[in-house]
Parts: C-alpha cells; structure tokens; sequence
C-alpha cells in the first residue's frame, strides 16, 4: 500500500468516523446540514464521495459496513473498519485520491491534526493528565 494512501486515510479517517456517529447510515444519503460541526462535515462529503464513485453492488456494500459501524458502540472498531473501506477504495479508485486529496485540508510538514469529537471530547497534542468524567478530582502536589 502507498504511503500517500496511508497519509489520506489516517487525514479523512477521524473525519469519517465523526461523520458515522453523528448520521449513522444516513450519512451516505443526507444533504449536509449548513451547521454541521466542521469534522462531522468533513467526514460526510468524504463517504459520499466514495459512494458517488460506486456501482450498484458497491454501494449497498458500502451502506452495510457503515450501518455496522453506526451501531457499533466501540469508536475504536468503527474508526478501524471505516479506515479499512476507505483504505480499499483509494485502492480501487486512483482518481479517488486526487478527488480526497483536493477535500482534505492540506497537511504541512511537521503539522499535528487533531479532532476531537462527542460529548466530553478533548484534544491536545501534549498533555499530562486529563479528567473528562463526572467525580474526578486532581491529585494536589
């Protein structure tokens, strides 16, 4: 596999996962809404630009591994099965790279892209301790 695929895959793949669990299935088929969340965005015009380039078969192939990874409640399982299919169908599809390529914002040289998305999320790139639950208190010096 080339490594621009995994460049592009590791890009879109937050963005998709994002964009599952905030449509589910629907997210294939659903205009997007005008205050969609940036990432959440993102991730959809990524699927629906697989989806636009698939057959028949492939499109029904496409809605039931979404579908899957809508219902999953493990966001490691889903992002891991969502990366798969995208990975496959840059394969597929080498045109699909330029089209993803031109989607996605563009990755400078020793750029650190991080998405946080849910309830509670958080992102950073450094970090030393991070509470996001409910009862949490710092341990004091």
């Amino acid at each position: 596999m080339g490594a621009e695929i995994v460049q592009l895959v590791e890009q879109a793949g937050p963005a998709v996962t994002a964009a599952v669990g905030a449509y589910g299935a629907a997210v294939l088929t659903r205009a997007q809404d005008a205050a969609a969340d940036a990432t959440v965005g993102l991730g959809q015009r990524i699927l629906q630009l697989v989806w636009r380039r698939k057959d028949e078969a492939g499109r029904t192939e496409l809605e039931r591994v979404v579908g899957e990874a809508a219902d999953e409640q493990d966001n490691a399982y889903s992002t891991a099965v969502l990366s798969r299919l995208l990975r496959q169908a840059l394969q597929d599809d080498p045109a699909l790279r330029d089209e993803l390529a031109a989607v996605l914002p563009a990755h400078a040289p020793g750029t650190v892209n991080v998405t946080a998305s849910g309830e509670r999320s958080i992102a950073a790139q450094h970090i030393g301790t991070a509470f996001t639950g409910d009862g949490h208190t710092a341990p004091r010096p």
